[in-house]
């Protein structure tokens, strides 16, 4: 009876051995290490503000649409005029980032748009239709370096009264990786 406890007890002490031994089998693992990468931090500078040069209103509104290569076409009872034409120029900006990667443009919103008011504080146009070249979701080229020219719509007033109109503020343009 001795011989036979023993025994039992010998195949009981292998069988927890051998469960351990099996768990120990079926655990496995393996180590990675952790990365990241600090890419260049977006920057955005005015290089030239948006002017639509000189503009004729007669007695109907109209519109000048700038275009992103500073050129204009008109609608309606506004002209633009082509001697003298003033200053002619889409607002071009500098941008600088991290090669071949994305970057989106946002442009201010239409409506509502901007207003140039005259220096008398009271008259106003207002400016829309905002665009960009190059468009939202563009890759910075190799040298980390891009310009983006901004166009609009100016949208003058039936009789609009002579002088010059500024923004109070400047517009903004965003700009941020995706």
């Amino acid at each position: 009876m001795k011989n036979t406890k023993n025994s039992i007890r010998i195949i009981a002490i292998a069988l927890v051995v051998l469960g351990f031994a099996a768990n120990a089998a079926a655990q496995v693992s393996a180590g990675a290490y952790a990365e990241a990468h600090i890419i260049t931090p977006l920057t955005i500078d005015k290089a030239v503000d948006m002017d639509f040069g000189n503009v004729a209103v007669i007695n109907a509104a109209g519109t000048v649409i700038l275009s992103t290569a500073s050129t204009r076409t008109a609608t309606g009872g506004a002209t633009p005029v082509a001697n003298p034409t003033g200053i002619v120029t889409a607002a071009e900006f500098d941008i600088t980032g991290t090669p071949n990667a994305q970057v989106f443009i946002t442009l201010p919103a239409s409506p509502p748009g901007i207003d140039v008011i005259h220096t008398n504080g009271t008259d106003f146009m207002n400016v829309t239709t905002f665009i960009s070249d190059p468009v939202t979701g563009f890759l910075i080229p190799a040298g980390g370096l891009e310009t983006i020219f901004v166009g609009a719509t100016l949208n003058t007033n039936a009789s609009q009264l002579p002088g010059t109109y500024h923004t109070l503020t400047d517009f903004v343009v965003m700009i941020n990786y995706q």
